[in-house]
C-alpha cells in the first residue's frame, strides 16, 4: 500500500472488505486514531463493533463519537480513521440534524489536519430505491455527502469483494 495522503475516502458495499483495507492502509502509520460512529443498539452491533475492536489490536486509540466527528477530527494529533460515514449520515437524519452542513465542517476539519486521514463509507449507488421515505432520505444524503468527500479527497478508493480499485489519485 502506498503513502497515504493528507485524505484517502474508501467506498465499498456492505461487507465489501473496504474496513480491512482501510485498516492495512495504517501499517506504517501506528499509533492511529480510530473514530468509531456506530452505536450498540442491539446485540449484532454490539458483536460488530467488538469484531473490529479485536481486529485492530493495541496500536489503536478508539473515540466513540456518533455525531460530532469534525471536533473530534479537529482536536486529533495523530492520523485518524473515520468508520463509517454511511453510520454517521443515519445518526445525523436520526437526531433531525442537518448532513449538508455538518458534511461541509467535516471537509473543513480534514482539510486543516496535518496528519492523514481515512474515511469509509458504503458506495449509495447501486442498490435498489428503498420503500419508505426515511431510507430515501439517508440514502440521498449518503450519496452527496460521499460525493463532497470524494471531490475534497486526494485518494479515493472503490472496493468489491476485497479487491481494491483506485478511482482517484492526486500527486
Amino acid at each position: 500500500m502506498p503513502a497515504l495522503p493528507r485524505f484517502t475516502l474508501v467506498l465499498g458495499g456492505q461487507r465489501s472488505g473496504k474496513s480491512a483495507l482501510a485498516e492495512r492502509m495504517f501499517a506504517r502509520h501506528l499509533p492511529a486514531l480510530y473514530l468509531a460512529t456506530a452505536e450498540a443498539k442491539d446485540a449484532e452491533m454490539a458483536a460488530r463493533i467488538a469484531a473490529h475492536r479485536a481486529r485492530r489490536g493495541r496500536d489503536w486509540e478508539t473515540v466513540e463519537e456518533p455525531l460530532a466527528i469534525a471536533g473530534v477530527l479537529a482536536a486529533a494529533e495523530r492520523p485518524v480513521l473515520v468508520e463509517c460515514l454511511s453510520l454517521w449520515v443515519a445518526n445525523l437524519l436520526e437526531r433531525a440534524r442537518d448532513p449538508v452542513s455538518e458534511t461541509e465542517a467535516l471537509v473543513a476539519a480534514i482539510a486543516a489536519r496535518a496528519k492523514p486521514t481515512v474515511a469509509v463509507t458504503v458506495e449509495a449507488g447501486q442498490g435498489v430505491v428503498p420503500a419508505n421515505a426515511l431510507a430515501r432520505a439517508w440514502l440521498d444524503a449518503l450519496g452527496e455527502t460521499n460525493q463532497k468527500l470524494a471531490a475534497a479527497a486526494d485518494r479515493v478508493v472503490l472496493v468489491t469483494a476485497g479487491l481494491p480499485l483506485v478511482l482517484k489519485e492526486t500527486p
